[in-house]
């Protein structure tokens, strides 16, 4: 069957980039991964596989790996007709300020990109909307954000799954969307940028938070409690962001919190579960190549709900855990130990 487009570019190729990589390669000709580790692009090359984040899944062979943008420049650029920011949040400040002139060409010729990033930089206490359209103010509307329950290793193995594609504008949304749309994948549109984006952020927060409380042996209720309250959290932060509530009850908030505080393939949940067994956070970070979003955006998290006096207690006694080594137990106490309020407010 032939290709509806010609070429994407996706920068970044970790699990999830590269699984969105797999489903654009149903639709495009040719599907160029931007990587920066030479074993990468040799594995996805000449054995057809990402051997360091999805090993034994084949990929496309419309799917190539570069390192240089020579080649790029050279084969692809002219047919360029969407781009995939794979990077993680910490990632891409660093990356656009780099590579600033060549990305405003792209937006300059209305190439849409959709970024994949979930988290908030601890730092500016940004959200990816903030830090990309702070490079290109001018392009807002070219630039999308995908964000909901999606594994990468279930993507590559093709079962249905539903996401949010957030943006400005109705016209790029509806065409990002096209260009995602596969039997088995779908990426439905949403104006709530700050929504769909706190929920991809904070969810990750909760799904350490899910991996320390199964690792100190609780089970079902205290999970359901967890995820419940913690939704109740979410909101909070997002009226101080002005996203809409239902967002938080939709794919990209409730639908990924699910699956990532349950699911095995959960990077962030394996990373709480390792905490409780006594590692630290630095040890568990430094033996892997694989990014914990949800570490550094515990410490976003943390900053902003004492800036707006935030009322987080799931999120700042994880923030306990992660920088000032408090013991899991004893937060779980003092979070039980605090005085009920009513549930609605």
């Amino acid at each position: 069957m032939s290709k509806k487009y010609q070429t994407a570019l996706v920068v970044g190729a970790g699990a999830f980039g590269t699984s969105l990589a797999s489903i654009l390669a149903n639709k495009f000709e040719n599907v160029i991964l931007k990587v920066r580790s030479e074993d990468v692009c040799s594995a996805i090359n000449i054995q057809r596989e990402n051997s360091v984040y999805l090993p034994g899944i084949q990929l496309a062979s419309n799917i190539k790996a570069i390192i240089d943008w020579e080649e790029f420049d050279e084969k692809y650029e002219s047919s360029l007709a969407l781009i995939v920011s794979g990077l993680p949040t910490v990632g891409i400040a660093p990356f656009f300020e780099e590579n600033y002139d060549r990305f405003l060409k792209y937006f300059n010729r209305e190439i849409p990109m959709i970024s994949l990033s979930k988290g908030i930089d601890p730092k500016t206490l940004e959200l990816s909307d903030d830090l990309l359209f702070d490079f290109y103010p001018q392009h807002k509307e070219f630039i999308t954000f995908l964000s909901g329950p999606s594994f990468a290793k279930e993507i590559m193995e093709e079962q249905i799954t539903l996401v949010t594609i957030a943006g400005r504008s109705r016209k790029v949304l509806a065409q990002v969307s096209l260009m995602l749309d596969t039997d088995y994948f779908k990426a439905l549109p949403n104006y709530d940028v700050k929504g769909v984006l706190l929920g991809g952020a904070l969810k990750n927060v909760l799904a350490i938070a899910g991996g320390i409380i199964e690792g100190l042996g609780y089970n079902h209720n205290t999970r359901a409690a967890m995820i419940t309250r913690g939704i109740v959290e979410m909101l909070r932060f997002g009226k101080v962001f002005n996203a809409r509530p239902e967002t938080f009850y939709g794919l990209s908030g409730m639908g990924d919190l699910i699956l990532t505080t349950t699911g095995g393939l959960s990077r962030n949940k394996q990373f709480g579960l390792e905490i409780a067994s006594g590692r630290s956070p630095l040890e568990i970070i430094n033996s892997q190549r694989t990014v914990v979003e949800g570490y550094k955006t515990t410490m976003a998290a943390h900053l902003i709900s004492e800036k707006y006096e935030i009322r987080a207690r799931i999120f700042n006694g994880l923030y306990e855990v992660l920088y000032n080594d408090l013991d899991p137990k004893d937060v779980v106490s003092m979070l039980m130990k605090s005085p009920a309020k009513f549930e609605i407010e």
